[in-house]
């Protein structure tokens, strides 16, 4: 359970589930990266996040609301799920992305799908946000023939680091 927060101002309550170091890092990991277990979300952390820190935001954010656990059963792993407040941080996340891209160095291809995503406004949010509703919560999107968002997020990354490869080879 969460504590309560310090005060009923709606930043702070955020902050107080949000703010620490590794929990918006780990949202982002299930969101972007579809990394759905605790050793996907060990091993392909670009930031290296330690062992024990991962459990602790795992059972927080779960604790929060805003990831579920599906426990698989003994000797099965336990798939972690965005949970529908997770997915409304889609636009916060979009506009926290672009402001480091605006304020901080970055490199092309970790920047390339902070600036899609920012680019593609509220429409492109939408879209994203039923996308994970599906995956995450079976939720069938309203307009299945759109393209997929995260598919073009992937291509523009993917195009991106082979960009940066062509470039360090050359």
């Amino acid at each position: 359970m969460v504590d309560e927060p310090r005060s009923g101002c709606p930043i702070n309550a955020a902050v107080e589930v949000l703010g620490n170091r590794w929990s918006l890092i780990v949202v982002r990991d299930v969101m972007f990266g579809d990394r759905r277990y605790f050793r996907e979300l060990l091993r392909e952390s670009e930031e290296g996040i330690a062992s024990n820190i991962l459990a602790a935001r795992l059972r927080e954010l779960v604790a929060a609301g805003l990831l579920t656990r599906a426990d698989a059963g003994a000797g099965r792993r336990a798939a972690y799920s965005l949970a529908d407040a997770a997915i409304e941080l889609v636009p916060v996340l979009a506009e926290l992305g672009w402001w480091g891209v605006r304020h901080l160095p970055t490199s092309e291809a970790l920047r390339v799908r902070a600036e899609l995503l920012y680019l593609g406004g509220r429409p492109l949010w939408d879209d994203f946000m039923a996308e994970l509703r599906e995956r995450h919560l079976g939720i069938a999107r309203p307009d299945p023939t759109r393209p997929s968002v995260a598919a073009q997020l992937e291509a523009a990354y993917l195009d991106a680091t082979a960009r940066a490869g062509a470039v360090g080879s050359a």
